[in-house]
């Protein structure tokens, strides 16, 4: 039967030529890219889920995460869009094999030829963790293999627009993810992170190993139960002579604490490259599994995945990049062979075989009960798909906001919701921890629904570093900048007698201080320390007299001179005076007295009597007069002209005619 969609043209540019594989979530065409003139491979959503705005804008808004990455060993995504009623993804067009592929053919790889696959991969899963995105569904069927030999992961970001039986998501009761791959705190707790593909890729490696996962179980309740209670086992237990570095490389990353585990993809291959040296594992090839056919028997493997035993690997997921099932195959349920799936190449139903005559009875008994348990589960199972198409994906959002935010995701998970946690927000109302609000807030809506929480990180406080105090103004100013406080910062001069000037001297409100936005803090600023008033020291004793300036912060400096009212050794003047105020530190000139002055006594010989003795006393000496015969002419001085005398020295003086 034709495909009707074959020969569409979306958009104007993608034209569809082929379909590839169909599966429940969606189906693959190969296309030309009718601008760019190149083949590429356009996955189109299934009819069920167009209609589903939940599915549609989880598609797209994962579809735009996956082409933010660009790296040679992850699919690359170049387009999304919608067209003709159609929900489409445009990405490279891979021709060779999936992983899975190469293991089925071969039964399992060397240790080289492992680490020559897995190398690429954590490259790959690296840029994605780098970038903030997890896989969460790594296993071998997104790992493309392609005929040149590259290796390259698909699927980035596409795992939370799947849902279906067995998978997980972020949280929720709906699985997304396989489980045989899924790692202990998604089955728990419904969380994953580039831990949780550290984990994945190391059971991949172990099943490249071994040939098979660690775990196989009747049900995926029992295979994740194994996950959760039980250490991944050894690959040597079951190929020996591999080194136990090998070993000990798959138990480091397998734990079952995410916390042991490599951080991310690119710590895992650090830790691969360092077991590659220790071990002296030779670089090989890329195993492509091409055979003498020709590439030409290579499908390309950018198509969903067939669907599998519950325990099988690749377990109930669609992938870009799945397992390569041929066109037209099928799968059956011979009685007498257990659960395990038999494929008819040539795309008819084989006809169950009827059993041998002379099988004993109670085998036929067991084998009609099988029968009977697998008709059951298949009525189980449609049961339950409708159920989820019914009414069973429908959930309510609860009442959030003013719950711990733990309670809150705890609430949501119950509900089988998505929590987007957690934008964290101050405020001023709400204490931290506690939801301020959600999106959707409430209401009805799908399980698996993203619900994005606003957390409130309590009051918003900003404080000053105490460590500024003492600092100049001008560092201060810097650290303030570069710190981007956003207070309202004025400054006020201040003196000081310790700290010098131009530097911090305090803060108000105190450093250290928790402060909301804008609250106005002064930085006190020194101008160095305070005018000191002039002590009075005239008449003082000069030593007493310096040491008292000097300890009120002056600089003291002596100048000599002569009084008639001052001892000698004292004080008789002081520069600036007393009483007068003067910067800390500044200079006070003390004057100290040698003693009387000294004076010159001038002739006054031939001098009037009377203006003589005026003269000397005028000079501050004293004068006595002697009159021989009667007269008023000075004849005679004691001490004579020129003598230097102290001053309030007697001068005698003889007047005659």
């Amino acid at each position: 039967m034709t495909d009707p969609v074959v020969g569409l043209v979306l958009e104007g540019r993608y034209r569809l030529e082929e379909r590839l594989a169909r599966g429940g979530m969606s189906t693959v065409y190969a296309a030309t890219d009718l601008r760019l003139d190149r083949t590429v491979a356009v996955k189109v959503m299934a009819e069920h889920l167009m209609h589903d705005p939940s599915f549609v804008e989880r598609f797209t808004r994962e579809a735009r995460a996956a082409a933010m990455l660009s790296h040679p060993n992850v699919v690359s995504v170049s387009d999304q869009g919608s067209d003709q009623g159609l929900v489409f993804l445009v990405m490279e067009l891979v021709r060779g094999r999936t992983l899975r592929d190469l293991l089925q053919a071969r039964g399992r790889l060397t240790v080289a030829e492992a680490f020559a696959v897995l190398e690429p991969v954590l490259s790959g899963l690296s840029a994605a963790h780098r970038a903030g995105i997890v896989h969460r569904d790594i296993k071998p069927e997104n790992v493309l293999i392609g005929l040149d030999g590259v290796v390259k992961v698909a699927d980035f970001g596409l795992a939370r627009a799947v849902a279906g039986t067995g998978q997980t998501s972020h949280t929720g009761g709906v699985l997304i993810g396989t489980v045989a791959y899924l790692s202990p705190e998604q089955l728990e707790r419904g969380k994953a992170d580039a831990r949780s593909d550290v984990y994945a890729a190391g059971v991949v490696l172990f099943e490249m190993l071994t040939g098979h996962p660690p775990y196989g179980g009747d049900t995926p309740l029992a295979v994740a139960y194994q996950h959760v209670h039980h250490d991944v086992p050894t690959p040597s237990e079951e190929v020996p002579g591999l080194a136990w570095q090998v070993d000990e490389l798959v138990a480091r990353t397998t734990r079952r604490d995410p916390v042991v585990r490599p951080l991310d993809a690119g710590a895992f291959l650090a830790d691969l490259e360092d077991v590659r040296s220790d071990v002296g594992i030779p670089r090989v090839p890329v195993p492509t599994g091409r055979s003498s056919a020709g590439p030409d028997t290579l499908r390309p493997t950018n198509r969903p995945s067939r669907s599998r035993h519950p325990s099988s690997p690749g377990d109930g997921t669609e992938v870009l990049g799945g397992s390569s099932r041929p066109r037209g195959s099928r799968t059956s349920m011979m009685p007498g062979m257990g659960a395990g799936p038999t494929t008819d190449v040539g795309g008819a139903r084989p006809t169950p075989p009827r059993p041998r005559p002379g099988v004993p009875d109670h085998i036929r008994r067991r084998r009609a009960r099988l029968a009977v348990a697998v008709v059951l589960l298949l009525a189980v199972t449609i049961g339950a798909i409708g159920w989820w198409f019914g009414s069973g994906r429908w959930t309510t959002v609860p009442p959030l906001v003013g719950l711990d935010q733990d309670a809150a995701i705890g609430q949501l998970q119950e509900a089988g919701l998505d929590p987007d946690c957690c934008e964290e927000v101050f405020s001023e109302t709400v204490p931290a921890g506690e939801v301020i609000s959600a999106d959707p807030a409430d209401g009805d809506a799908i399980r698996g629904t993203d619900v994005h929480l606003v957390v409130s990180k309590g009051p918003e406080r900003f404080a000053v570093d105490p460590a500024w105090v003492s600092l100049p103004i001008e560092e201060v100013r810097a650290r303030i900048a570069e710190a981007g406080l956003p207070l309202v910062f004025t400054e006020q001069l201040d003196y000081d007698q310790t700290v010098p000037a131009e530097h911090v001297t305090g803060f108000a409100p105190e450093p250290g201080a928790q402060l909301p936005r804008d609250t106005p803090v002064t930085i006190y600023v020194s101008r160095g320390p305070a005018p000191v008033p002039v002590p009075g020291v005239v008449g003082q004793d000069a030593d007493a007299a310096q040491g008292t300036l000097e300890q009120l912060g002056f600089v003291v400096e002596r100048t000599t001179g002569r009084s008639p009212d001052v001892d000698a050794g004292e004080v008789m003047a002081v520069t600036p005076g007393a009483g007068v105020e003067a910067q800390y530190g500044s200079t006070v000139t003390i004057q100290v007295s040698e003693g009387l002055p000294r004076v010159t006594v001038p002739d006054v010989r031939g001098e009037d009597a009377d203006e003589a003795t005026a003269q000397l006393e005028a000079l501050g000496l004293e004068v006595e007069v002697d009159t021989f015969i009667a007269g008023s002419t000075v004849r005679f001085q004691n001490p004579g002209s020129g003598t230097v005398v102290d001053w309030g020295t007697t001068i005698r003086l003889l007047v005659t005619i």
